[in-house]
């Protein structure tokens, strides 16, 4: 079975028309509605207006009432894992048990400059990734945490209230990196998204995923436990989208998300896609 999320770009764009866009992803019966989590703009122009992914993620909370919802992905180094934490478990509460969490290992060297905060090697980044699954699983389950790390320490640490869901939220992880990040992701994610940019070819996509396989097997974990997830921008063609989305099930791939594009059309991109959504279902 697949699942079909709807993400939205929350740069360009008003208030009003993504509160457009979080009403078609809950009424159209998508399975997610999604964020991002950048301080610019994506894409070759970076300047411009963007909303901050998680307060829109807790506004999203209260003017959904079905749908699940998320941030594809968290940048790890925004934060320190006790506050996003704290965050996901009052969000996951807001929304009445229907948060997804997504993680990535972070860094973005334009922001980072502007910022005045560092951009640590890749290395490092996910070494903290890896820390960081450990300490929200453990923040979000026991009653206090400590934990000695390379990179965080955590003396009697308490977090409360724990999410509703439980044991946790589920964790979405986004990394194709075939060494290092694969590998945190098949000892901790639930879903695998994969990080290779929009656009990458299928075959690259399959190849990457039997990396993950490898990784599972070495983890000692059953490679079928970890769902798979891509992200794409839907073409405009409904023909189009429909072979490119079962281009992405047939390679293993059952969650689907699809990025309506168009600085000044995406409330009409995402109505097209909610048309489009019962042939998307039966793609899987």
């Amino acid at each position: 079975m697949i699942t079909v999320g709807l993400k939205p770009p929350q740069q360009h764009i008003g208030i009003a028309a993504l509160r457009e866009t979080w009403a078609i992803a809950d009424e159209a019966g998508f399975d997610g509605c999604w964020v991002f989590d950048h301080l610019a703009p994506m894409g070759p122009d970076r300047t411009g207006d963007v909303f901050d992914g998680w307060s829109l993620l807790a506004a999203m909370a209260e003017a959904t009432g079905r749908v699940r919802i998320g941030c594809l992905v968290s940048g790890n180094t925004n934060r320190h894992p006790g506050t996003l934490a704290k965050l996901a478990a009052t969000v996951d509460h807001l929304s009445g048990g229907r948060l997804d969490v997504g993680l990535g290992a972070g860094g973005d060297a334009l922001t980072d400059a502007m910022m005045g905060t560092p951009t640590p090697p890749a290395v490092e980044r996910v070494e903290r990734l890896a820390e960081t699954c450990e300490i929200l699983r453990l923040l979000w389950t026991r009653p206090e945490t400590t934990h000695r790390g390379r990179h965080y320490t955590l003396t009697r640490a308490i977090s409360d209230p724990k999410p509703v869901q439980r044991p946790k939220p589920p964790l979405w992880l986004g990394s194709s990196g075939e060494k290092r990040g694969l590998r945190v992701v098949a000892e901790h994610a639930d879903v695998w998204l994969n990080a290779a940019l929009p656009g990458t070819e299928t075959a690259e996509l399959q190849r990457l995923s039997r990396v993950l396989d490898t990784h599972c097997a070495a983890a000692g974990r059953d490679p079928a436990t970890l769902r798979r997830a891509v992200q794409f921008r839907l073409p405009s063609d409904a023909d189009s989208a429909l072979r490119l989305a079962r281009s992405y099930v047939e390679a293993g791939f059952t969650e689907l998300v699809l990025m309506p594009a168009g600085r000044d059309g995406v409330v009409a991109a995402s109505e097209a896609a909610a048309k489009l959504l019962p042939r998307l279902r039966d793609v899987g």
